[in-house]
């Protein structure tokens, strides 16, 4: 990971004027932004969602960075190179924050588990639901970051949720079980998975080595930020 951070940081300051010397037109730039999860951390600069660099002087808020840290960013975007660069990285509160509302009456609010006790899971002491307004299918584990369609009772603060769904989900296809202990373990050393929360096909237990599709989930645990859900074997032919 230090190597992936370095060759970034090499290439952008060869990028700093890379035609000064030879008289040629610059690449065509444009800015966008993005909110992303912050993959990679070393003490000057670092990666959001493991392609986009960014130097820490840059960061608005005084607020310590850390792997797992959602932000937005502002990105350069240059046609003529393939690497994106973030000028100005935004720190999103640690627990959630509320999107627009969708009408006058149903917000979204974005955060992630912090506990769940029997059938109620928590995004904070303030902020829980029951697990059965939960998409169906997906079942919360803590770290995972939700979207949360809620209302405010009138009168009150008090949150009422009416629906509940991974933030990001996304299918990943032919990856490597690289660490099995016990009940937990890692996917290409980047994708945690439990055997407490996670689907299997019948009858397959899950091996070092075995090649895998799964589904995964935005979520923070330990030195990685995305967690599988399910997991089908690969058959290979003979």
């Amino acid at each position: 990971m230090l190597r992936i951070l370095r060759r970034f940081m090499a290439f952008f300051q060869r990028r700093e004027n890379p035609n000064r010397h030879l008289g040629l037109p610059q690449g065509d730039t444009k800015l966008k932004t993005v909110q992303g999860v912050v993959t990679s951390l070393c003490d000057d600069y670092g990666l959001i969602d493991e392609s986009i660099y960014f130097s820490t002087n840059i960061v608005t808020e005084n607020v310590p960075l850390k792997i797992g840290q959602k932000v937005t960013a502002v990105v350069e975007e240059d046609k003529t190179f393939v690497e994106l660069k973030a000028t100005k990285v935004d720190v999103i509160p640690d627990n959630f924050d509320v999107t627009k509302p969708l009408d006058s009456r149903i917000r979204v609010l974005v955060g992630y588990v912090t506990c769940i006790k029997k059938d109620t899971v928590y995004i904070d002491k303030k902020i829980y639901f029951s697990i059965d307004i939960v998409s169906e299918g997906f079942v919360p584990y803590k770290g995972d970051w939700l979207e949360v369609e809620y209302s405010t009772q009138p009168g009150t603060s008090n949150i009422k949720a009416h629906s509940v769904k991974p933030m990001n989900c996304k299918h990943v296809d032919e990856v490597c079980i690289t660490s099995l202990q016990e009940r937990h373990g890692m996917i290409d050393y980047t994708i945690f998975f439990t055997l407490d929360s996670l689907k299997l096909p019948d009858g397959y237990v899950p091996q070092p080595y075995d090649v895998v599709n799964v589904v995964i989930v935005e979520s923070v645990q330990l030195c990685c930020v995305w967690r599988a859900v399910s997991m089908t074997p690969v058959q290979r032919s003979s």
